[in-house]
């Protein structure tokens, strides 16, 4: 696709807002100075940010023409960006080529990784329990915030639970006693052999994995999952142990058949989004991994 400047600078100052609606809360408060124990976690967790956030790619297969004016893509002086010849002038335009060479295990292990979840058995029964193994039986907390049901309440909603954690980046915060208690002890070594459609981290996670893919990536796509990693940690904080009311969130009472049934409903909402837009980012990393193999 080639664009002339009438049509991508439209999009790029499009990206610029909506990064800018998505992000300017966290500004705000960065600016006072303050912290946020539920919206801060995309961008410490997710170390992005968000002028990163803004930075619009036009996606791989996309070319931007240059007129030569003032108004020049800001892609030419960006890396894994290269100037090609088209028959309406020289145009600006994403060097795949280059970007896969240079991350190609990575990228490699990112499709993996996106297949292997999509096939891998999705489960639907965690309810979110994870955040509770992470305080199980400390005197410490992982944000500043009241314990719902405070500590012992807390340690027995785990102990009447099995404990399914299929993500690895959730089960390494588990505390120690908690460890032993999941179905078993995850590594990193073996994520694609556990993550699954239905966790909520691995939805959110297609934030982090977009940001890796780079130039490859349209701005657009980057920020569905950006939005989708948003509405994750909602359901992720809302039904943990913490009492999120007083930050303006809800509760989900997973320590109830009510509080499961409307987790179970979200996440599986959540799910379906997070499966549309992986295979939109396997659609596009797909067949540039196969190009340049060939």
């Amino acid at each position: 696709m080639l664009l002339s400047p009438e049509q991508w600078q439209p999009l790029l100052r499009a990206h610029e807002d909506r990064a800018h609606d998505l992000t300017k809360e966290h500004l705000a408060r960065r600016r006072a100075g303050e912290k946020h124990p539920v919206w801060d976690f995309l961008f410490d967790y997710y170390p992005i940010k968000p002028a990163t956030l803004a930075k619009w790619n036009p996606g791989v297969g996309t070319a931007l023409l240059l007129d030569g004016a003032s108004s020049e893509p800001p892609h030419l002086n960006w890396r894994d960006y290269h100037v090609v010849d088209t028959p309406y002038g020289k145009a600006v335009t994403v060097d795949e080529v280059g970007f896969i060479d240079r991350r190609r295990q990575a990228i490699a292990y990112i499709e993996d990784l996106f297949q292997r979840t999509e096939t891998n058995p999705a489960h639907y029964d965690c309810f979110g329990l994870h955040e509770w193994a992470m305080v199980y039986r400390s005197a410490e907390t992982r944000h500043d915030l009241q314990l719902r049901l405070g500590p012992a309440g807390t340690d027995q909603v785990v102990e009447n639970h099995s404990i399914r954690c299929t993500h690895y980046d959730a089960f390494r915060f588990f505390t120690p006693p908690a460890r032993s208690l999941n179905f078993r002890v995850l590594s990193r070594e073996d994520q694609p052999d556990f993550d699954q459609r239905g966790c909520l981290h691995a939805g959110m996670d297609l934030y982090k994995w977009a940001y890796k893919l780079g130039p490859l990536i349209p701005g657009s796509m980057w920020l569905d999952c950006f939005e989708l990693a948003k509405e994750c940690r909602r359901l992720d904080m809302e039904a943990s142990p913490y009492d999120c009311r007083p930050l303006g969130l809800g509760v989900v009472a997973i320590e109830t058949p009510e509080g499961k049934a409307e987790y179970v409903t979200r996440q599986r909402q959540l799910s379906q989004r997070a499966a549309v837009l992986r295979q939109n980012l396997l659609a596009v990393l797909s067949p540039a991994l196969a190009t340049v193999k060939e």
